[in-house]
């Protein structure tokens, strides 16, 4: 631990990468998959760094399309861990995309908390249960009160743990009698804290939070045996190394919600930006943690109420973007590459993120609904970035409208470098016939 604080940003995530790139430990089924995986990792070091690989990459974020690929119900998905991991392997052996983004969602863990934030296919907790073939949805809510701010800002764990986890795990709503574990420092306080925790409800609580470990284990090792075995079979890298939020979003999301947090932007401006500074280290502990655990450079950024449609120009520059960006300075000291889904448009950013001084070749940004040539206007000489390619076009385009849209973006903001290809969101319904199509153009035209 000592060595790795004493390297510098740029050794550090040399070393993520050099893991990443890693074969030891994989026992792959041929030279030549070791060095299909090694190549494809290559390619995205490459792209970060502004240079040209031997061809543009392509990513896909696949959704509830895998589980309708397969033939099953999204329930499935969440509960049935020998057709899940099965629909992953077939969706991955029948497209044979170059990298794999697999989330896994363990329905019977959320069940145990009593998790009320999300609604979801076959969910155990009748308020919350979903159709089998209906895709999890959140609950939008305010989860904090205004007159709450002061508790958050004052301790932001504490409010976690003892407030926030109660109200959407019911199952754990004895976590609220907990004292702070500061108490640890002296012999005479810990046992105060272990006298409180034997408190029934505490205990139940705990019980409950250890079966929810449970349960999300053996998803967990379901899927990872699937995700493990298009490593070292077809050598698809694992796209995403941890994750975490923008700070306002962190509060806009589910704390106070999109109404409340709006509201706030103009009733209680000053506690609103004391939050997200406070909630700013948080977020760059958890991408690096994730990070450095799973030994994996890139941490996934989803971004969501910082968009053109959300916020004026004004009050993104006020309330958004300084603890984004430092949340992203940060995670880059900390070695790791910051990947932003940049959601919605950002037509009205693009400018102001591109002069705020962020450092060239450390960031990977994914747009939605952003204009591709303003993209490459403003982040062409310094980031590296890729998306746009419509939901819609894989859903009721034909294959030859996708073709030409995959050639356009190659042809117009992919030919000096340090792009890649892929959809602008999550992939919940397409046709095979225009995935396919997606990456055989891809194949085709991002040659260099």
């Amino acid at each position: 631990m000592a060595a790795q604080t004493r390297m510098t940003p740029d050794e550090k995530r040399e070393a993520l990468f050099a893991a990443w790139m890693s074969t030891e430990g994989k026992p792959f089924a041929s030279p030549e998959v070791a060095q299909t995986y090694q190549r494809r990792v290559q390619r995205i070091k490459d792209i970060l760094q502004r240079k040209k690989p031997d061809q543009v990459p392509s990513m896909l974020l696949i959704g509830a399309f895998m589980a309708e690929y397969a033939g099953i119900s999204q329930a499935d998905i969440m509960y049935d861990y020998v057709k899940g991991p099965e629909a992953v392997l077939k969706f991955h052996q029948d497209f044979q995309p170059e990298y794999q983004v697999v989330l896994t969602y363990p329905g019977r863990a959320y069940d145990r908390v009593g998790y009320t934030l999300y609604r979801w296919p076959g969910s155990a907790i009748p308020s919350q249960a979903l159709p089998p073939h209906i895709s999890f949805q959140m609950v939008e809510g305010e989860y904090m009160s205004a007159n709450e701010y002061d508790a958050l800002i004052a301790d932001p764990d504490g409010f976690c743990l003892r407030v926030f986890i109660p109200r959407v795990c019911k199952a754990l709503e004895g976590f609220q009698l907990l004292p702070t574990f500061y108490t640890v420092t002296e012999m005479p306080f810990l046992t105060f804290l272990l006298g409180v925790s034997g408190a029934p409800p505490v205990q139940q609580a705990f019980q409950a939070f250890l079966e929810a470990v449970q349960l999300t284990g053996e998803c967990l090792a379901a899927y990872g045996r699937a995700t493990d075995q298009l490593v070292t079979q077809y050598g698809i890298p694992s796209f995403f190394g941890g994750f975490t939020k923008a700070p306002f979003d962190f509060l806009g999301d589910t704390l106070r919600g999109t109404r409340g947090v709006m509201l706030d932007l103009h009733r209680w401006p000053t506690k609103v930006l004391a939050a997200v500074e406070r909630l700013t280290p948080i977020a760059i502990q958890m991408g690096l943690q994730a990070s450095a655990l799973g030994q994996h450079p890139i941490v996934f950024i989803p971004l969501h109420k910082g968009a053109d449609g959300f916020m004026s120009r004004e009050q993104f520059l006020k309330f958004y973007w300084p603890t984004l960006k430092a949340t992203i300075l940060g995670l880059i000291e900390g070695g790791a590459v910051p990947f932003l889904f940049v959601e919605g448009s950002y037509d009205e950013r693009l400018d102001l993120i591109a002069e705020s001084g962020l450092p060239a070749g450390t960031t990977m940004w994914l747009f939605d609904r952003t204009d591709m040539q303003n993209v490459k206007k403003f982040f062409g000489s310094w980031a590296c970035f890729g998306g746009n390619v419509p939901g819609a076009l894989f859903y009721a385009g034909t294959p030859q409208e996708m073709e030409d849209y995959v050639r356009g973006l190659v042809e117009t903001v992919g030919q000096d470098g340090g792009f890649f290809l892929a959809p602008g969101i999550v992939l919940d319904h397409a046709r095979p016939e225009n995935i396919h199509t997606f990456l055989r153009a891809a194949r085709a035209y991002g040659k260099y």
